[in-house]
Parts: C-alpha cells; structure tokens; sequence
C-alpha cells in the first residue's frame, strides 16, 4: 500500500481508527476546528513508505506542508502553538509545567495501563484492570477539584484523558464502579461537541 497525502490539503494526520494517542489528536484538532485530512490506517499493516515521514513508522504522524511530526506530546503542542486559538495550554510558565507534568503522569499512569490491559490475557488481565482501575480512584480528589482536570476549561490535559475515558468500559472497567466525580468528568468532556466529531466508527462501536 502506497502512502500518499493529499495535495490539496494543507496538513494530513496519519492515524488509525482505534488508537488513544491517535484519538487524543484527534481532539485537539476537533476542539480547534482545524481543517486536516486524516489517513487512518491499521497499526498491525502500516504502509512502509510512513518511514520516509516518521522513521519510527508509526502513527500518530502529522504533516503540515513540509514539516512532519511524530511523538504524540509533539504534535499536541506544536498544534496548540500553530493555532493558538482557542488556547489549550496555559500562559504563565508555572501552570504550563504543572500541565505538562500531569500529561506525563496520564501517559505514565493511565495510558501504560491501557496498553498492560490491551496486551493481558487470564489472570494477567484481571490484574491489569485492578491496577488500572486503583490508579483512577487514587485521582478522584483531583477530580473533585474542577469542572476539568486542574482547570475551569478544557485543557490540552483532557484532551489526553478523554479518549481514556471512553474505553474504559470496553476495557472492562464500568464507569459505574468508579467515583461519581470520575463519571460525571467522563460525561462532561465525551459529551463535547469537538470529542463526538473526533470518534472514528470503531471507537463508537466500543460503547455499542
């Protein structure tokens, strides 16, 4: 399969339908209203020309003109900086690492759970979910905080949190079993008008 962005468009993210860090990009383009041709492909068949963009061959890859980008953390700020409005990341300096320290955490934490969980058979599985399942309540203070996470608005944090929180249940973690301020923050940010455009039809069927 050859790998061939369009032309007429300005930028092009390379993407695959089911992917949380493919998702969280998606999101942030959604949430900006950026016009982008998206290229979703199947991690397990992965067009060897991809290399020529991301020597890692792996998506997310996002090209705007002649720059291409990979690394989810990368596109994600490069995107908030290109199109700064409305602004994902806060200004003072302070509250930027806090941002940036809580989206390692998330990867850390919650999107390495995610992976353990995707990759666990049996009695693995089980733990998997536990630990994932223990992490989430472990935040449920946070939570509480704010009507986001740390924030008043929607934050480049969220972006990276919501597509976690919708596949949760298709991971085998209700969100009944949770917190309800864990649930009431998965119905705020899924229920958003730029999450419900950036869902693929495979990632609407994990909720069917």
């Amino acid at each position: 399969m050859a790998l061939v962005a369009n032309r007429r468009s300005v930028m092009t993210l390379f993407s695959a339908h089911n992917c949380v860090r493919c998702h969280r990009i998606r999101i942030i383009l959604a949430e900006k209203d950026i016009a982008v041709d998206v290229v979703n492909l199947s991690p397990d068949d992965l067009p060897e020309d991809l290399s020529d963009l991301n020597p890692y061959n792996e998506v997310p890859t996002l090209v705007d003109r002649d720059l291409a980008l990979y690394g989810t953390h990368v596109i994600t700020e490069y995107l908030d900086e290109r199109f700064p409005h409305p602004p994902l990341m806060p200004v003072d300096p302070v509250s930027r690492a806090a941002a940036r320290l809580a989206l390692y955490r998330v990867e850390r934490d919650w999107y390495a759970g995610m992976d353990l969980i995707g990759q666990s058979t049996g009695s693995g599985l089980a733990k998997a979910r536990k630990m994932m399942r223990e992490s989430l309540v472990n935040a449920t203070e946070i939570f509480d905080l704010k009507p986001f996470f740390l924030s008043d608005e929607f934050s480049i944090v969220d972006s990276a949190i919501a597509p976690v929180m919708w596949r949760l249940p298709s991971a085998g973690i209700p969100l009944e079993g949770l917190p309800k301020s864990i649930q009431t923050y998965a119905d705020r940010v899924c229920r958003r008008e730029s999450f419900q455009l950036s869902l693929t039809e495979a990632e609407r069927e994990l909720r069917e």
